[in-house]
């Protein structure tokens, strides 16, 4: 299987996340990793066809919010919250609460 791309941090851009994060799904994937837990991408979102969510996954990865992990067959996904902290503080935070407080969380 070809090797996963993950950006390194200096080279993450401001607007890609926010492009990234600017759909309903890839928001609602980095709210569900929000915990910093690790999770098997088939329990994210798992009403969305697989064929759009490896979309998604890779849109996330690309612009540097997640990093993808492969065992075996299966892709696990974090959020990449302490280096994207690090290149934009409280980014993270202002994004997934304002997503809280206009969902009524």
């Amino acid at each position: 299987m070809a090797e996963l791309h993950h950006p390194d941090i200096e080279k993450i851009e401001l607007v890609d996340v926010l492009a990234a994060l600017g759909h309903p799904i890839r928001l609602d994937i980095a709210r569900a990793l929000a915990s910093g837990e690790e999770r098997f991408c088939g329990e994210i979102s798992p009403d969305v066809p697989k064929s759009s969510m490896t979309s998604h996954w890779r849109i996330l990865r690309e612009s540097g919010v997640i990093h993808q992990r492969r065992a075996g067959r299966k892709l696990y996904l974090t959020l990449r919250r302490a280096e994207l902290e690090s290149r934009f503080p409280g980014l993270l935070d202002i994004v997934l609460d304002r997503v809280a407080e206009s969902s009524g969380e």
